[in-house]
């Protein structure tokens, strides 16, 4: 039989960039002061979760996350580019109307969430549910039985969300991506299946938890 790997999910706290609404994509943008504070009390909610391993995206608004998630169990975080947000190329560091200005060709393919699309520089949509889903699928399959936290960006989160539901790439998003939010899932050998999505109990004192917009 079988043993099911349960996942948690989490997408990374706040980031100045994120208020802005401008493009990070793989650039190394760091946590602001409500990111980190929303770091601080994801990691106060899964205090009492038998977790027995943390994977990260390397960027330091998932790591800085990541590591407030595993003070309290005493573990180490363990850096996984795989879970990096999905390359955005030319788009990163511009806002949405600058996108929009400058290149709006490419802002309606984006919008239009064209699978084979890719920014200049950047992957598409394609290529990034390939990565994302294979390097999740790896990660599981390494703790059968057990409960293992993935913490990443909301690109990642979407990926994993249609995978789990079986929403196609070009599906209009219906489900929050929020920063800090708690996402369960399963996984085994035949794929991934939803739990909970976008639990923010925790969050509660944060009247304004910006939802992922760029995905």
């Amino acid at each position: 039989m079988e043993e099911i790997t349960r996942l948690i999910a989490v997408r990374h706290g706040e980031t100045a960039w994120n208020v802005d609404t401008r493009i990070q994509g793989q650039l190394d943008v760091g946590l602001n002061a409500t990111g980190l504070w929303q770091a601080r009390r994801v990691g106060q909610a899964l205090a009492e979760e038998d977790i027995g391993a943390i994977y990260a995206s390397d960027l330091s608004r998932a790591w800085q996350t990541a590591q407030e998630i595993a003070r309290p169990h005493g573990l180490t975080v363990h850096p996984e580019p795989g879970l990096r947000e999905r390359a955005f190329g030319r788009f990163e560091g511009m806002s949405f109307a600058e996108i929009e200005a400058t290149l709006p060709d490419q802002a309606r393919r984006w919008r239009e969430r064209d699978p084979e699309f890719e920014p200049e520089g950047g992957e598409s949509l394609l290529a990034f549910r390939e990565r994302v889903t294979g390097i999740a699928s790896k990660l599981a399959a390494r703790h059968p039985g057990q409960l293992v936290a993935l913490v990443a960006h909301g690109g990642v989160m979407d990926v994993l969300y249609r995978a789990a539901t079986r929403q196609e790439l070009q599906a209009p998003r219906t489900w929050q991506l929020g920063n800090a939010a708690i996402n369960r899932m399963l996984w085994t050998p035949e794929g991934f299946s939803l739990v909970g999505w976008s639990d923010t109990a925790h969050l509660a004192a944060d009247d304004d938890i910006l939802d992922e917009t760029t995905t």
